[in-house]
């Protein structure tokens, strides 16, 4: 099935990319979500006629994320969770409760947007944990999990 992208979607493509794309893919996720659209010559016609706008608005997407990046620069965020003798929590750290922590520091983070390949955080200690705030923009915090008993 083709579709047209609406906005650039990783290891997919970009802005007014003619992609081809499973069908369920396109009818559950691109298309409910307004990412993208079918690929007829109806739909192409009113893209290009609308490209400029959606183009301007990309580019301040991707201008908020570059500006979400700065502020998140350097962010260093203390989380106490109970812990045990040896270290290991009692329960985990998870991405919403790292999202709520960034944004309890002024700066606003979603849960899906926080990045924790290895799962929740279990263990007391340091962890660099990163944030995908727009397909072309990645930030870096660091967390601190300070176990109490």
């Amino acid at each position: 099935m083709e579709v047209i992208l609406l906005e650039k979607i990783d290891n997919l493509g970009g802005l007014g990319d003619k992609v081809r794309v499973r069908p369920g893919y396109a009818r559950n996720y691109l298309l409910p979500q307004g990412k993208a659209k079918f690929a007829t010559a109806e739909n192409i016609a009113e893209f290009e006629a609308r490209r400029a706008e959606l183009e301007r608005a990309a580019a301040e997407a991707l201008a908020a994320a570059e500006a979400r990046r700065e502020s998140l620069a350097g962010m260093v965020i203390e989380m106490k969770a109970k812990a045990g003798s040896e270290g290991k929590l009692f329960g985990s750290i998870g991405p919403g409760d790292i999202a709520d922590a960034v944004t309890a520091r002024g700066v606003e983070v979603e849960k899906r947007e926080v990045r924790l390949p290895e799962g929740p955080l279990r263990q007391v200690g340091e962890y660099e944990i990163e944030l995908h705030l727009h397909a072309d923009v990645n930030a870096e915090i660091r967390i601190i999990v300070i176990g109490e008993e």
